[in-house]
């Protein structure tokens, strides 16, 4: 131990020669290390995603550590719906407030759950593999590599102690001994060192198939986010229909659909399956609702009283003569009339008129 760490000092000072790897070997060095800190960077980020608060986090690996169940524990959103639920009951469930806070908090609570199971899935097909890769591959990496360090220490130890008998040997023929039993330390040194290269080799190379391992895992990390954010356009969706339908109620002749910009519709070149691909546009497919099914739009005339105008998000193109496509940004009138789905509206631009979805416009005061 102690000629390897005089061998190491000189080494770092220039004062002894060191055994060089070939290039591709040190391309293998470089490419393990490069992928043990991007993974160590991207799985503690993800761990923030998950988990944004810290003291949870923590907590959840000292259960870990000590080999035990991490406690369940409810999701902001759950809180959140608690909350709305205890204040429906004191404010009074049956008043419209309290009414629509009940609304609110069911959802609330799914969104909750939704979030629970997205958690719950990206742990086991995402973080799970790169903390096994972490914790096993890489450490079994770094035993070996440290040893390959300690086998080229031995033999660049061999190597200055069988040029010291040379040396030595050119000014005495008594140093013959000395020679031969250096000379066979160094081929002993050098077959160890050589075995050992072969095994590090061997483990740096299969860094590739843990990148298509990781891969794979990336895949299913990112299908499970895409369903968890599907399932909670849904909620929302069904939430929004709701409260639409409620506000209908409660406040005549007012209009159902937000004034905020919605999100713009997904591409249907979009490579995305169907079944994870959030329905961004109404759907036109099916047997037009009741009251619906005969509207005539020429025979369509505006109500005395509640129409508004609304800029246009995004363009939209008709899907039949009975819709009036859009352009971004401009200005239409839109109105409602009795029996019509809430995601959609009467606009009139000119003397053109048609169906229009809700989702693409911005309703103004």
């Amino acid at each position: 131990m102690y000629q390897q760490l005089l061998c190491f000092t000189e080494e770092k000072f220039g004062q002894a020669e060191k055994t060089e790897l070939d290039a591709n070997f040190e391309n293998l060095l470089a490419r393990a290390d490069s992928t043990k800190n991007w993974t160590e960077k991207i799985l503690r980020q993800t761990e923030v995603l998950l988990q944004p608060n810290p003291s949870a986090r923590v907590e959840e690996f000292l259960y870990e550590k000590l080999d035990r169940k991490v406690p369940s524990r409810v999701t902001n959103g759950e809180l959140l719906a608690q909350y709305m639920a205890e204040a429906a009951s004191e404010l009074g469930p049956t008043t419209p407030y309290g009414k629509t806070l009940i609304k609110v908090s069911e959802a609330e609570k799914r969104l909750g759950a939704t979030e629970r199971d997205f958690i719950h899935a990206a742990s086991i097909n995402f973080l799970t593999p790169l903390r096994n890769f972490l914790e096993g591959d890489w450490k079994t990496i770094s035993k070996e590599r440290r040893l390959l360090q300690n086998r080229r220490l031995d033999l660049d130890v061999c190597k200055a102690r069988l040029k010291k008998a040379k040396a030595a040997e050119a000014k005495a023929a008594l140093w013959n001994d000395e020679v031969d039993k250096s000379e066979q330390e160094l081929r002993v040194a050098q077959t160890e060192f050589d075995r050992q290269a072969e095994v590090t080799r061997l483990l740096l190379e299969g860094i590739s198939s843990t990148h298509v391992n990781h891969l794979r895992c990336l895949q299913e990390f990112v299908e499970s986010q895409t369903t968890y954010y599907a399932q909670c356009y849904r909620h929302m969706l069904d939430l929004q229909k709701q409260l639409g339908s409620s506000q209908g109620a409660i406040f005549p002749g007012t209009f159902v659909g937000t004034t905020e910009p919605a999100s713009p519709p997904l591409s249907s070149t979009s490579p995305t399956t169907t079944a994870a691909t959030m329905p961004m546009e109404p759907s036109v497919a099916g047997p037009a609702p009741p009251g619906e099914a005969a509207l005539c739009l020429e025979e369509v005339a505006p109500p005395a009283s509640g129409t508004r105008k609304a800029r246009v998000l995004y363009d939209y193109e008709a899907a039949d003569s009975s819709e009036l496509a859009l352009l971004a940004d401009e200005l239409i009138t839109v109105y409602s009339l009795p029996g019509m789905d809430p995601d959609w509206l009467i606009g009139e631009r000119g003397n053109k008129k048609g169906k229009v979805p809700v989702t693409y416009l911005e309703l103004l005061s």
